[in-house]
């Protein structure tokens, strides 16, 4: 029998990914984890090589104790030297590539049980993977490609994240306008101005109306490992002091354990041993015990899941407790000015990234008439935080701000892309 061709959008993301599909002429996410249109891009290996586990599933396995391996934030790993790397999962050795056309299989199974088929796939990817490598954003996008293709996708094509959540805003517009589109992810910023219309939802080809584009590698896995250094390590003792005061503790352990990608990197290798040697050079060798306690029971993932919460809570609240007691026998806490202050750099960056991607479309935050920014349209998990608000606000004073789907408007953008490509 023929198998009739569909086409769908991936955005596969840091910290969350979705499937969309084109369905009764409306682009439409579909279910990936029971009722929920999104997944967390979290994969779990059992220790004596059960099938993984993927989503929500995967991280409940882990924070349950099951004995195996989480990994989360794998997107982080294109356009790095890891993605090539080999890593031990389970009872064996994948490479990063092999780990990724695993998450990557499970969301074509997902889509095959909504809508089987050929399928042609538009996934989306952020204006740089990296800063200032045009060659690793090749690479990554190569990596993409192929495993998609891998994975059976026919024809397969790339979208900017931003332009995508633009294509999303555009369905919901009545009249003409200049917007710009942030979009703060897990890993990584992007910014696109666009003109878009009602008319412009018809147009085969979209590139006279795209005036700029521009990305920088900081997003809300930063901020999570920002307000881990400041409010957690320390009481697992970072800044320390050791050999009666004349040094204090490598950093490196706790720039591990506080980045979502590295903290496997910490259960491995020395670190173990090298830290219960640290001990009895310390002088507060009871809060080193807390970390070889968190490496001695893996529950670094826990911990950042934590630290995630806080500011997830921290979007609401003006200060919240980091639930830590299970893991290092105390909690600890932060509040909004103290998060505010730890991320002021990264924000600074946005801020200036949206100042550039201005200037790439020849524009200024004062201008009036046609050619002024009518719209910011904010998306991704990580736009929620009042203080990227702000700085976005204060980048386009009295510009209006909307927010649509957070986690969803790009994939749905991107099955709109796919239908304008390939038609469906």
């Amino acid at each position: 029998m023929k198998r009739t061709t569909q086409v769908c959008g991936i955005d596969f993301g840091t910290s969350n990914s979705t499937v969309s599909i084109m369905a009764g002429g409306t682009a439409q996410l579909i279910a990936l984890e029971g009722r929920s249109p999104t997944i967390p891009s979290a994969v779990f290996w059992d220790s004596e090589g059960a099938a993984p586990e993927f989503g929500r599933a995967a991280i409940a396995a882990y924070t349950e104790g099951w004995d195996g391996r989480l990994m989360r934030g794998l997107k982080s790993t294109l356009g790095s030297p890891l993605i090539h790397e080999k890593t031990r999962v389970g009872n064996r050795a994948l490479a990063f590539t092999d780990i990724l056309g695993c998450f990557f299989g499970h969301l074509r199974d997902k889509l095959d049980q909504v809508q089987p088929g050929t399928h042609h796939a538009v996934l989306g990817r952020p204006v740089h993977f990296v800063d200032n490598d045009p060659e690793g954003d090749e690479a990554a996008q190569d990596v993409l490609h192929a495993i998609a293709r891998d994975n059976g996708f026919e024809h397969v094509g790339f979208q900017f994240e931003p332009i995508a959540a633009a294509l999303h805003y555009e369905s919901t517009v009545e009249a003409e306008e200049l917007v710009l589109i942030v979009d703060i992810g897990g890993g990584t910023s992007d910014f696109s101005i666009l003109r878009v219309s009602p008319a412009g939802r018809s147009k085969p080809d979209r590139d006279q109306d795209i005036l700029a584009s521009h990305g920088i590698r900081v997003g809300g896995t930063d901020f999570d490992r920002l307000l881990s250094l400041a409010q957690v390590m320390p009481a697992l003792g970072l800044g320390s002091p050791i050999n009666k005061g004349k040094n204090v503790m490598p950093l490196h352990y706790y720039h591990d354990l506080a980045t979502w990608h590295r903290i496997n990197a910490i259960y491995a290798g020395r670190a173990l041993i090298e830290l219960k040697q640290i001990r009895y050079d310390a002088d507060a060798p009871q809060v080193l015990d807390r970390l070889i306690g968190v490496i001695e029971g893996r529950s670094g993932h826990s911990i950042a899941m934590a630290v995630e919460a806080a500011k997830i809570d921290l979007s609401e609240t003006l200060a919240t407790p980091i639930r830590l007691t299970e893991f290092i026998g105390m909690d600890t806490g932060a509040t909004r000015a103290i998060f505010d202050a730890v991320v002021h750099k990264p924000v600074a960056r946005i801020a200036e990234a949206i100042a550039i991607v201005l200037a790439q479309a020849g524009l200024h935050p004062g201008q009036v008439g046609p050619n002024r920014i009518g719209t910011v349209f904010m998306t991704g998990g990580s736009s929620s935080l009042p203080i990227v608000q702000a700085a976005v606000q204060a980048s386009l004073p009295g510009v209006r701000i909307a927010t649509g789907d957070l986690l969803g408007s790009v994939g749905t953008g991107l099955a709109l892309d796919a239908a304008r490509r390939f038609g469906g």
